[in-house]
């Protein structure tokens, strides 16, 4: 039987990133092009996921961290951009480094190893926390579907409502989101919190819908964060949707034998999801940055960006 479109796409995918992976390291330029951007925005998001990692004739688990920049939601005019990086454990210690010299504003899941990133006296600034309310709902949705738990379908209705709101503002400047979300999310938002926590006394704590207003009202003020900055989006789907080719490529491709496959493996992602971001064509892009980069200007790396980037034959006859 023929394989099927997405099957066939997936078999592409993972093909061009095996192909990618054996790329010297001229593309690093970009790469670390890539990453100034990300780092010099005033709100990145955060996430990581696993990896296989082929080692001494068995399979362990490493990690893929994302921090990705996003001004879309908010009209910035700034092009996104998405960096990775590898590392072989999901120690607080990692995301530490590679987040070294930012401060500003940050959406990323609970993970306790991002409490050292929070801290008020932290150099070179704290970062702040904006939590994410898409975990939140998740916590109750399965409960809602699974169990159709009342207080959890309540709580579903309640979250999605804000949701909606978020999708109207979409793309407007700050001031139009923090000014909407003052009129029409603010109330909701200070309802909801009343009503967690007078459903709270019904339940156990211990019970999974006890557990679930918890998660919640536990990160409150990171969650409500959103209301006063119109930067914030309420959720960290961009960075989750970054993590989705990694999650297709599982499928079909372990990382050839070592850790530096894991590095190879996050310069490779950094490159193609951050053409994607830009609808490039990520093939299309790389097969011209490569035949340009031997002759090209270390000063004028920033002009094959894929944000920046024009074919070569068009930019010739430009010139």
């Amino acid at each position: 039987m023929a394989a099927g479109p997405a099957k066939r796409a997936r078999y592409h995918h993972a093909k061009l990133v095996r192909e990618w992976l054996a790329l010297p390291g001229r593309l690093m330029p970009l790469v670390t092009a890539i990453l100034m951007h990300v780092f010099a925005a005033q709100r990145i998001h955060a996430d990581d996921t696993t990896v296989p990692v082929l080692a001494k004739g068995k399979t362990r688990i490493g990690r893929l961290w994302t921090y990705v920049r996003d001004d879309r939601p908010f009209a910035g005019p700034d092009p996104p951009a998405a960096v990775f990086f590898y590392s072989r454990d999901r120690g607080g210690a990692h995301p530490e480094q590679h987040l070294a010299n930012y401060a500003g504003l940050m959406q990323a899941d609970a993970y306790a190893g991002f409490n050292r990133l929070y801290e008020a006296n932290r150099k070179p600034g704290p970062i702040i926390e904006a939590a994410c309310w898409a975990h939140a709902r998740r916590k109750f949705f399965d409960l809602a579907r699974i169990n159709k738990a009342p207080i959890a379908i309540e709580a579903v209705e309640r979250i999605d409502v804000l949701f909606a709101i978020e999708r109207e503002i979409n793309g407007m400047t700050p001031q139009e989101r923090v000014r909407v979300r003052n009129e029409r999310s603010r109330p909701l938002v200070i309802e909801l919190e009343s009503w967690l926590r007078e459903q709270r006394t019904k339940v156990s704590k211990n019970s999974d819908t006890g557990k679930a207003i918890n998660y919640s009202l536990k990160r409150w003020s990171a969650l409500c964060r959103f209301l006063d900055d119109g930067r914030l989006c309420m959720s960290n789907n961009a960075a989750e949707r970054e993590l989705r080719g990694i999650a297709v490529g599982r499928r079909n491709w372990t990382f050839a034998g070592s850790d530096e496959g894991g590095r190879r493996a996050a310069a490779v992602y950094t490159l193609i999801q951050t053409a994607k971001l830009n609808d490039i064509d990520p093939q299309a892009w790389l097969a011209d940055v490569l035949a340009r980069l031997p002759d090209y200007p270390a000063k004028r790396i920033a002009d094959l960006l894929p944000w920046n980037w024009r074919p070569q034959n068009i930019a010739a006859e430009a010139a």
